[in-house]
């Protein structure tokens, strides 16, 4: 991620007493972490004037997300539909609550996880009209902790199997919570590495979800594309045939049927393709960061 600047810059150490000029550059998300952007403030020179941000400059996940939603604008637009007809998931997977925060705070609220641990524990710390995405595999013995720990839990993208869909829909009853919103994940791929139900099954488990489980409410299907994506949209053409299946299955028209396809690498292009849901992490917040597995001696 990459964040354009264009104005001349004069940059406070704040361990310093001095101002380093500094031409025009840019300054690449991956290459900060939290610590270090706690150094810095930013000093934008205009004339013979200096305006200090207050801000340090981790401000960089804010603008790389309003870049996103230019981005999806255009998208949207080389597609026929207006932007605010594609949700933006923005996956926070290992990022601290203080940098989701930050994207809250600049106008988003839908955000995703992929372990139910790490949601359960930043949901609590964060603003309650937050709109909570689990994206990842699920687990059987953690969708009661799931569901009782986060109350403002919006979608579930990742039924892949009846089972899941009955635990779901029995917890969800039993808590008596409104019907949660989910999709059915498919395996478009063929790649053994990744989830999902095999697009041969995927009319089977909608309807399955849509007519034997009453505490769940179908809301589309979900894919994750192949690695070198870009140049092969076979994937995506796959899930957007699913759901003219699935919707002549159940009678529904497409347009109440989702389709959650694209990340980082292919959100535009899957966007073009019909997206109505991209799920984007390291674009935004810059590298996950994983905990280093210590060397046993």
């Amino acid at each position: 991620m990459v964040l354009d600047v264009y104005t001349h810059q004069f940059v406070h150490h704040r361990n310093s007493k001095r101002n380093v000029s500094r031409p025009p550059r840019l300054i690449s998300a991956n290459n900060l972490d939290q610590k270090e952007a706690e150094q810095y403030v930013v000093v934008e020179q205009s004339g013979s004037d200096m305006a200090t941000s207050a801000a340090p400059i981790d401000g960089i996940a804010a603008a790389a997300f309003r870049s996103v939603l230019q981005r999806v604008q255009r998208a949207a637009e080389r597609s026929g539909r207006e932007s605010h007809q594609v949700r933006v998931v923005a996956v926070s997977k290992t990022k601290p609550v203080s940098l989701i925060r930050q994207v809250y705070d600049a106008g988003n609220r839908c955000f995703g996880e992929n372990y139910v641990q790490e949601l359960i524990e930043k949901a609590p710390q964060l603003p309650d009209d937050i709109e909570w995405h689990f994206i990842g595999n699920l687990q059987s013995n953690k969708v009661k902790p799931l569901l009782a720990g986060v109350p403002n839990l919006a979608m579930v993208e990742s039924v892949d199997d009846e089972k899941i869909a009955n635990n779901l829909d029995r917890v969800v009853g039993s808590i008596e919570r409104k019907p949660l919103k989910v999709l059915v994940q498919v395996n478009t791929s063929g790649e053994t590495s990744k989830f999902g139900v095999e697009p041969s099954g995927c009319v089977e488990l909608a309807k399955h979800v849509s007519l034997g489980c009453p505490n769940l409410e179908f809301s589309g299907l979900m894919t994750i594309g192949m690695l070198d994506y870009s140049s092969t949209p076979e994937n995506f053409k796959r899930l957007s045939n699913c759901r003219a299946e699935v919707c002549k299955a159940l009678g529904i028209p497409e347009e109440q049927c989702e389709l959650s396809m694209g990340m980082s690498a292919d959100f535009e292009q899957a966007i073009e393709m019909g997206s109505t849901n991209v799920r984007i992490g390291s674009t935004i917040f810059g590298a996950r960061e994983y905990p280093k597995k210590q060397v046993q001696t």
